[in-house]
């Protein structure tokens, strides 16, 4: 759901059989120490190793590039190596580096810089909104040119020489010679959040894949950017309890069945300094997704969806006049349609993309010609494609991850686009985390399964064989005495749909014991709680509760992500519903296992989560003794169009849905504790919900306990997490 991070972000099993799948961490004899909460948020040793900075670097013969850090009192290094071979050169130490910015005019940094690529000889890097180049061949450092020092949304073009930013609702390009110039002329306002009509962010509220609001042409000669007319869009105060007195500082928030807003795309042509709009074709309301600009700048790629979101099109846009120029395919569903990428060309025919759709019931590649002809479906199955990686080096296959193996794991594979079955790349158990190399012969291959925390390595795409061995990371908990955590396959409420759950045992376990339970949840879409990657997708505080004594549950119901539009379809016009007969399917095989005290569950979640552990504790009331909620939705009336539409379609349309799911109608139903908290400027699921969920509860003599975190947004993070964490795990511990 919703923006919100869950902790960190198998074959189908045998009818009635819940098969168990051991994924132990066996614990050795110098396993002694106990977690807390501070170590396990706070405490970076304790997550795997990584490597800093790595990426391929563009133009070169496929080397890659990270930084190794600072060793026997020498400074941080940043590397190089080719993908097969054996040895890695140092480039530049921090203090060479940070002699020649200064040397430049920049501000001597303190640490080593971040840096981007520009070519296989050239890194920019930022200080203080100044972009340097730094040659590696003379080591010299040069100021290329600088942006704002209030920019937001900052966007370099892909050949790293322009830079497009935004200042309040205003859209900006900097370059060489032509610093800062203004791409729009909305006036300045005290509260930027609340104007009327911003240029180049986000729109849509972040939904469909969309992750920023300008989108560079391939050779960066022009920028296409949102234009958001949220005019007619309601104003939302959220509270600065940083003034005296405390102020307001509204936001457009735009919640379901309301106005919303009226987004156009923009290009500007950096040669001619002429913008134009695409004369889209949908009307009110309707959202633009998944641009992608033609390899020879001339066209535009949109899809474009109802506000009903049950009608896309592929739209064709001249990029030069913004003329409609063709449909290239629709597609519909009776429930809804969710575009989440924009087309992909392939190299060396530019009359060919590749588009991913969920059409068949999963999501996967078809391959179109710009006439908009299907010329073949790529992949097909019950698994999705989860990320394209790039294509091959003869431009003849297309490389991705997907789950064609389990749902549980994320593999690398390549498939030609002339058609044929698919060949594996990736090799062993659990996750793998891949990127590219420009060539297209390698990947950077990032892995982890239950039993390994991370390794990294170079794998030829040809023939799958490792190449290179960058990093193989230790335990970094070996010291800690965790439990046993395994992975359990279930049938969900409706008898046939494959779930999966994972479940940890206290450390010295004793089966004859009768031990208290939390389980963790979210149930939302687009999230997977249960992997096959490092601590089985449980992070620290779980390992932590275990270590306390509590057996730690979780499960992903009907509507959680990556396994298809049937799973997650399943809960369509009743959000809750369906979620919560899985969870409590959950709870069932926990009652089953004689080591979990029955009269001593809880149930813990956030965001969506949060909804859902309300939802339980009122909907199903005695299942648990306590329960913490987190910014929950509680009447999702109150919630974004975009998201809530797509799931639950309007108020107007669908009333006893969202009555059902409102959850002050169950208030007097609660049995148990329940611990509400929300951040003060939650700007996702704003504070009111839980507000109005106490404010019932006063009304109708209901006892509950409530906490919020003054100045928070929808996730409270940093220092004050410890705190969060401390706060829940006291609730349990008080009250299971």
């Amino acid at each position: 759901m919703m923006r919100s991070r869950p902790f960190p972000t198998p074959r189908p099993a045998l009818a009635g059989l819940a098969l168990l799948l051991w994924l132990p961490l066996a614990p050795a004899l110098s396993q002694s120490k106990q977690l807390t909460v501070e170590e396990a948020f706070l405490n970076r040793d304790l997550q795997p190793q990584n490597l800093r900075q790595l990426s391929w670097i563009p133009g070169s013969k496929d080397e890659v590039a990270y930084l190794r850090p600072a060793q026997k009192g020498q400074p941080d290094e940043l590397l190089r190596g080719s993908a097969t071979g054996k040895d890695l050169t140092p480039i530049v130490t921090q203090a060479t580096l940070a002699a020649a910015l200064k040397a430049a005019g920049a501000t001597e940094p303190k640490a080593f810089p971040g840096v981007q690529w520009r070519d296989a000889n050239t890194m920019l890097i930022t200080s203080k909104n100044q972009v340097y180049s730094y040659d590696l061949k003379t080591g010299k450092a040069t100021r290329a040119f600088g942006y704002d020092a209030e920019a937001d949304n900052v966007d370099f073009d892909p050949t790293k020489t322009r830079v497009a930013y935004t200042k309040g609702p205003n859209l900006y390009i900097s370059m060489a010679g032509r610093e800062n110039e203004a791409r729009s002329k909305e006036p300045e306002t005290p509260t930027p959040t609340n104007a009327p009509i911003v240029f180049g962010q986000a729109a849509h509220r972040s939904e469909f894949g969309i992750t920023k609001g300008t989108f560079w042409s391939p050779a960066g000669n022009k920028l296409a950017c949102y234009v958001i007319n949220q005019s007619e869009v309601t104003d939302y105060p959220l509270v600065n309890l940083t003034t005296t007195p405390a102020s307001t500082q509204p936001i457009k928030y735009p919640m379901t069945g309301d106005k919303t807003q009226q987004v156009q795309i923009e290009v500007f042509d950096l040669n001619t300094n002429k913008p134009v709009v695409l004369q889209t074709k949908f009307g009110d309301g309707h959202y633009l997704t998944n641009l992608a600009w033609s390899p020879d700048e001339k066209n535009i790629y949109l899809a474009e969806l109802n506000r009903g979101q049950n009608h896309m099109q592929l739209n064709q846009y001249d990029a030069t006049t913004g003329a409609f120029i063709k449909t290239l395919f629709e597609e519909k569903d009776d429930k809804y349609v969710e575009p989440q990428h924009p087309a992909q060309f392939v190299p060396g025919h530019p009359d060919q993309f590749v588009w991913q759709s969920q059409r068949d019931g999963y999501n996967h590649l078809y391959l179109y010609s710009t006439s908009g002809q299907l010329l073949r479906q790529l992949t097909q199955g019950s698994w999705i494609v989860t990320d394209i990686l790039g294509f091959s080096a003869d431009g003849k296959e297309i490389i991705y991850a997907s789950t064609a193996d389990s749902p549980l794991e994320r593999h690398v594979y390549r498939v030609s686009l002339s058609g044929g079955a698919p060949r594996k790349v990736s090799q062993g158990t659990g996750t793998h985390v891949a990127t590219l190399s420009p060539s297209g012969r390698y990947v950077l291959d990032n892995f982890s399964s239950p039993a390994t925390p991370r390794t990294i390595r170079t794998i030829a795409v040809a023939d799958g064989k490792p190449q290179r061995l960058l990093l193989n990371a230790p335990n970094p908990v070996a010291d800690y005495q965790l439990g046993e955590t395994k992975i359990v396959p279930l049938k969900a409420a409706d008898g046939s749909t494959d779930l999966y759950a994972r479940l940890i045992t206290p450390p010295n376990f004793d089966a004859k014991k009768k031990y208290p339970t939390v389980v963790y949840l979210y149930g939302g879409p687009h999230v997977q709680l249960v992997t096959e990657n490092w601590l089985s997708g449980s992070n620290l505080w779980m390992q932590m509760m275990a270590q306390k004594g509590y057996v730690v549950f979780s499960i992903d119901s009907r509507g959680s992500g990556n396994r298809g539009r049937a799973f997650e379809q399943a809960t369509f016009r009743q959000l809750g519903t369906a979620e919560m007969a899985d969870q409590l399917v959950g709870v069932n095989y926990l009652k089953s296992l004689p080591y979990v005290n029955q009269s001593r569950m809880g149930v813990h979640g956030w965001s969506f989560g949060g909804f859902l552990t309300t939802t339980l504790m009122t909907r199903a009331p005695g299942t648990f003794k306590a329960a913490v909620g987190g910014g929950p939705v509680i009447d999702w009336r109150m919630y974004e169009v975009m998201y809530t539409e797509r799931y639950m379609d309007t108020p107007q349309e669908n009333p006893e849905g969202y009555r059902q799911a409102n959850l002050l109608n169950y208030v007097s139903k609660l049995q148990g504790k329940l611990l509400l908290i929300h951040g003060t400027i939650d700007d996702v699921v704003v504070w009111q919900h839980s507000l109005d969920y106490l404010k019932q509860a006063v009304d109708e003599g209901v006892q509950l306990d409530y906490f919020v975190y003054p100045g928070h947004p929808h996730n409270v993070v940093g220092k004050d997490r410890a705190h969060l964490y401390t706060k829940i795990t006291r609730y349990f511990d008080e009250n299971l």
